[in-house]
């Protein structure tokens, strides 16, 4: 066997950490090298014993998760897994700690605490194993002052889209480092374009302020999906955490359905079931894009898409987190670009426009 993945454990919970370093260390490619009670003593072991991955909690004496977790992202980028509990503040912070470049979190049960993080063993050791294969760097977090995130190029020149916004879907699957990728498009959109649905792999309790997150920062509006309700241009719907999300029709309209349907891919919700519905609903006025992921969820679907007609956008390799998903896609030949993170809305807002275009000239 190769060189296991070494984790330090940060929880100011004597028995969190102890129930921690026993799940990790019962794995033969992993082992806990060092266990802290608050971030502090946790930069020492750093320092010394430089760990794979961290598994990090938010609320610790002496200085808090999310201020160490910022600290560490500038001056020494490592893997974090948060851990962090159910609660709506605990959902909030979860989405700053992604923002500062946590690779992905898992969340504590509030009660039952010992057998609750038992019965987690598996989904935490996968997220680490996922973590150990992440590429993090240092992370710059977008401005939460109700316009696009700092940096980012808009479009100009909205007004044009919505000519054509109304027939078209735009359809964006993702996983682990998900939540950033999906804001980097979003946030280059302008507040014209057509309805966008959304499936980022995440538990019911967060993606609430997941939306509340992006709406504050985009030109679109950003919200949960609900069952029954029209998807509208300008509008983008994320699949609500634990149930599944897809497509309906209605003479012209586009209605989203969520429902309490099994996981497909082990997921809910699953990419497959989304980019299923588009390609069977939408067809060739669909655009699709599969960005950073773990695993294979949504590739067959969004290769049944491009068969369909639409046309798709995959993330490379280099911008990718974790490049499973958008390999996949790649490989079923779901592809029509494959494109770093930053080009994928410009490309798309081009091709808009070039429909767009296309439309006037036969006014």
């Amino acid at each position: 066997m190769g060189r296991k993945t070494r984790v330090i454990v940060v929880d100011d919970s004597a028995l969190v950490r102890s129930l921690l370093a026993e799940i990790i260390n019962r794995q033969p490619d992993m082992e806990c090298i060092g266990a802290a009670n608050d971030p502090l003593q946790a930069r020492e072991m750093i320092r010394s014993l430089n760990p794979d991955v961290i598994t990090l909690d938010v609320e610790m004496p002496r200085m808090d998760g999310i201020d160490f977790l910022g600290r560490l992202m500038r001056l020494r980028p490592t893997p974090v897994v948060m851990i962090s509990t159910l609660t709506e503040r605990g959902a909030e912070v979860t989405m700053r700690a992604l923002e500062l470049g946590a690779v992905d979190f898992v969340a504590k049960p509030r009660i039952g605490l010992a057998t609750g993080i038992n019965q987690l063993a598996t989904q935490i050791t996968d997220k680490i194993r996922i973590a150990a294969q992440a590429r993090v760097h240092r992370v710059v977090a977008p401005v939460a002052d109700g316009s696009a995130a700092a940096g980012a190029a808009v479009p100009a020149r909205t007004g044009l889209l919505g000519r054509i916004s109304t027939e078209k879907i735009i359809a964006i699957g993702a996983s682990t480092g998900g939540t950033e990728a999906i804001r980097e498009v979003l946030t280059r959109l302008p507040a014209d374009c057509p309805a966008i649905v959304i499936t980022q792999h995440m538990p019911a309790g967060f993606t609430t302020s997941f939306a509340a997150r992006l709406n504050g920062l985009c030109q679109i509006t950003v919200k949960e999906a609900q069952d029954g309700e029209r998807i509208l241009p300008g509008h983008a719907y994320i699949a609500p955490g634990g149930m599944q999300f897809h497509l309906s029709r209605s003479g012209a309209n586009y209605l989203a359905a969520v429902d309490d349907g099994p996981p497909v891919n082990r997921h809910k919700p699953s990419v497959e079931v989304l980019f299923k519905s588009v390609a069977a609903c939408v067809g060739r006025n669909a655009y699709g894009i599969m960005l950073t992921g773990m695993g294979d969820d949504g590739a067959a679907a969004m290769r049944a898409m491009k068969d369909a007609g639409s046309y798709n956008y995959v993330q490379d390799e280099a911008s990718c987190v974790v490049f499973g998903m958008p390999r996949e896609a790649i490989a079923h030949g779901a592809a029509d670009e494959v494109l770093p993170l930053t080009e994928i809305a410009g490309a798309l807002v081009a091709r808009l426009r070039g429909s767009t275009d296309r439309l006037l000239n036969r006014i």
